[in-house]
């Protein structure tokens, strides 16, 4: 069968199965809608974390990031990993034990101050419409590619998909449409991975095909630095950001992840504090096994393209350029009229352009795997991306019913409030799609500054609202604002408003826009600190409260929803 029949089956068959499940879970309150009804088993909760965790950034993007970047790629690979350790150690038992619905509610109520909560809405909304744009724009992508039809028309087709399970289903449908998500994505990413190892170094783990021998007995990564080289690249294995720039951005992403509120949000849907941790585990492991099968994919990926298109005759490039270049995601200009593809450093001799976000995509078909291994991968980056759009909509549409309306008129029915909560996850679908059709950068390089964004707002306020009785609302509203705003700027002004200066030589310190959520997060502390220190301390019951949450003993209870 073509590539196209198989797409449509596999795809069709996974979409099918999604909206089973959110009918099947259909939400009929505010706390399955907000928290799956607050039952949801540790197993399940670590795949549906996993699913949440993995967006199109980690399926899509990571992978051919690397793939260009090399070495310097590793920061999202560290940093991503490390800020989920971080989140899982240092927040997540501590959070749940709070027995909140969301991160506004936490900051609302250990800050006394519904400015406080509003301020941190503000911060959620934020960051999850900068990373479900990210989300948007890879669903596009997919579609674009398999089905055959525009970007903008791909997102549109996401939106509609996303739209009717998140919002008849609410966190309980989210829930169990994840765990399908989960096991559809980590199958599709791991068998071209298994597939093409075997091809390279006759290896079937990928991990190890990664430092395995090509069948000339040249290990692959020395052959990479040998190819890269000869063509007026760095070598694969050598770093080119300042070291300074690489720890600044592992830093954000690790704080970030600590702070993303539709991961923290996952952590409410247990029972009890001790299931919290033990889904964290989970979650932890199922993630381990894509995020190290990306480093090979990526070497796999970038070897393979170029072995295929360096000097070949453009008239005899293979079928999977011709495919990727009806959506312009990739392109051939010919400079120098001799006939033949030019993949050199030199921009001014170059003729062959490469979209990073197509390399995982694309790499069954560079390996000329069966066309089913293509549908599959296709039906895998569905699922990555739609897992993490909808768990973004979820905290948007949890953040403007319950964070601001039930705030501010605690009379409403819980049955209007849940009208408002579906009627906010609609707006937001529609805003997403809107960001999906006009991105302002790579996929993974969007979600990287709603990192950011996260380690510049959020972390700082939950770490001091957990182990400091000495902040205060007065402290962590000026905290969240300093930071976001800085940060904000910062990105702005190098990705919008002055692009042409967004280099080393520009930067404050050296730092990019991706790693810049750092001193932002340091901005954060410093304010919650100096203004906490000058302000009056909190009340007595808030201190006591602090000290309860962390506390060991009696960790096996939560605090209901």
């Amino acid at each position: 069968m073509e590539i196209l029949t198989w797409t449509y089956i596999l795809v069709g068959l996974s979409f099918a199965l999604y909206i089973g499940i959110a009918i099947w879970t259909r939400a009929g309150s505010t706390k399955e809608f907000y928290v799956a009804g607050g039952g949801v088993s540790p197993l399940a909760n670590g795949m549906a974390t996993a699913a949440d965790w993995m967006s199109a950034a980690s399926f899509i993007s990571m992978a051919g990031l690397i793939s260009f970047a090399g070495y310097d790629g590793s920061v999202y690979l560290m940093g991503w990993t490390g800020g989920y350790v971080l989140l899982a150690l240092l927040l997540a038992p501590y959070l749940r034990k709070f027995g909140k619905f969301t991160v506004p509610d936490f900051v609302g109520d250990r800050y006394y101050s519904n400015k406080a909560r509003v301020v941190a809405v503000i911060c959620a909304l934020f960051i999850s419409f900068t990373y479900v744009a990210g989300q948007m724009r890879g669903v596009g992508i997919v579609f674009s590619r398999y089905l055959e039809v525009p970007i903008e028309w791909g997102v549109v087709i996401g939106m509609c998909i996303v739209f009717f399970y998140a919002v008849l289903g609410g966190m309980k449908g989210i829930t169990y449409t994840q765990v399908a998500q989960y096991c559809v994505l980590i199958f599709a990413y791991m068998v071209p991975a298994i597939f093409i190892s075997m091809q390279l170094t006759g290896n079937p783990i990928p991990q190890l095909g990664l430092g395995g021998n090509l069948e000339e007995g040249v290990p692959l990564l020395e052959k990479l630095d040998g190819v890269l080289a000869d063509l007026g690249f760095k070598e694969y294995t050598a770093g080119r950001k300042s070291m300074g720039d690489i720890f600044m951005i592992t830093l954000a992403l690790m704080v970030g992840t600590a702070g993303l509120p539709h991961v923290i949000v996952r952590f409410f849907t247990v029972p009890k504090v001790k299931d919290a941790r033990l889904s964290a585990g989970y979650a932890l492991v199922f993630i381990a096994i894509l995020y190290t099968t990306a480093p090979a994919i990526a070497a796999f990926g970038i070897y393979n393209a170029i072995q295929s298109t360096s000097e070949k005759e453009i008239s005899e490039l293979p079928v999977w350029v011709q495919n990727w270049q009806k959506t312009n995601l990739i392109s051939i200009q010919d400079k120098n009229n001799d006939g033949k593809v030019q993949y050199v450093a030199d921009p001014a001799v170059n003729e062959l352009t490469i979209d990073k976000d197509i390399m995982v995509l694309a790499s069954p078909e560079i390996a000329e795997l069966p066309n089913w291994v293509v549908g599959l991968v296709a039906a895998g980056a569905m699922a990555a991306a739609l897992s993490t759009a909808a768990g973004l909509l979820l905290v948007i549409s949890t953040s403007v019913s319950r964070d601001l309306v039930k705030t501010f008129k605690p009379e409403i029915s819980e049955k209007k409030e849940l009208r408002i909560a579906r009627l906010a996850a609609a707006g937001a679908v529609i805003l997403a799609g809107y960001f999906g059709v006009n991105p302002p950068g790579f996929v993974a390089e969007v979600v990287a500054f709603a990192f950011g964004l996260a380690a510049a707002s959020f972390f700082p306020v939950i770490i001091l609202g957990i182990f400091s009785t000495r902040t205060n609302k007065a402290g962590a509203i000026t905290g969240m604002i300093a930071g976001l705003v800085f940060t904000i700027a910062y990105i702005s002004y190098f990705k919008f408003i002055a692009p042409e200066l967004n280099n080393s030589e520009h930067w404050w310190w050296g730092i990019s826009p991706e790693g810049i959520g750092s001193v932002g997060m340091l901005i954060n502390f410093a304010c919650c600190y100096f203004v906490s220190k000058f302000t009056p301390p909190p009340p007595a019951e808030v201190q006591e409260l602090i000290q309860e949450i962390r506390i060991p003993r009696g960790a096996g209870q939560a605090v209901d929803h």
